[in-house]
């Protein structure tokens, strides 16, 4: 099966990718633009609860030098602070490499998938000869997957999700261990009512509620079509989910 980036779906990446411009100049109406290009090696930094971290590898494909920064965000739902990356700051060589660690510190036991995401952001060296220079940092936001030991890989968790329609209203429950990543447009099929979901995930134990149109009637037959991504974020094919009718 090929696979196509997520953001190809509806314009909106499920690993966005931000560019952040810091500008020292001493003229804006001159000079040339700089971008520092730091690479990681895969779409999601992986974290095994049973080694206790992950890693990922960075490449400076610049030609100069840059520092690596690298900072980690808390989904709204789960603020918990249960990760430290190191090294948080790191120079990196042109054409250089730099692993950065990503170690787990919870309390407590790690029992479904956690999501997290992480900036790594490249700081180009400024050129002392070249005052007037604008520098551009790209900053590449990733997805952070914690996954506990004893939960097996599971390439198609969206099949665990729970549809269904109670008092006018269309529910979607995740009671699985995993986290479902998926397109926030969905549609009821057939008679192709469109939804959107209010985030690009559904976490272990969440539920979401909307509202149908007034006078809907669904067919005994109806299904909710849903856009799944993979583990890596990219897209997968368009599922039909069973729908209940209560």
């Amino acid at each position: 099966m090929s696979l196509t980036p997520a953001f190809k779906l509806t314009g909106f990446p499920f690993d966005r990718i931000r560019l952040l411009i810091s500008v020292a100049v001493l003229s804006v109406f001159s000079g040339a633009v700089q971008a520092a290009g730091m690479i990681p090696e895969s779409t999601v930094v992986f974290v095994s609860v049973a080694d206790g971290e992950g890693t990922m590898t960075v490449t400076n494909t610049d030609s100069k030098v840059a520092l690596l920064y690298t900072t980690l965000e808390s989904l709204p739902e789960d603020q918990e602070n249960i990760l430290v990356a190191t090294p948080p700051v790191a120079r990196v060589e042109p054409g250089e490499k730099q692993l950065v660690r990503f170690i787990l510190q919870s309390e407590t036991p790690i029992t479904t998938q956690r999501l997290k995401r992480v900036n790594f952001e490249g700081i180009p060296q400024k050129d002392p000869d070249a005052p007037a220079i604008i520098g551009v940092s790209v900053r590449q936001n990733l997805a952070v997957l914690i996954t506990p030991a004893d939960l097996p890989i599971k390439a198609d968790p969206w099949v665990l999700l729970k549809w269904s329609v109670v008092g006018g209203k269309l529910t979607v429950k995740n009671d699985s261990r995993y986290v479902v990543r998926l397109n926030q447009q969905i549609n009821i099929m057939p008679a192709n009512i469109p939804f959107t979901l209010p985030r690009t995930y559904i976490l272990p134990g969440m539920t979401d509620r909307f509202d149908l149109p007034a006078g809907t009637r669904l067919s005994a037959d109806a299904k909710v079509q849903i856009f799944p991504a993979t583990t890596y974020g990219f897209a997968a094919k368009p599922f039909d989910a069973e729908l209940i009718q209560q």
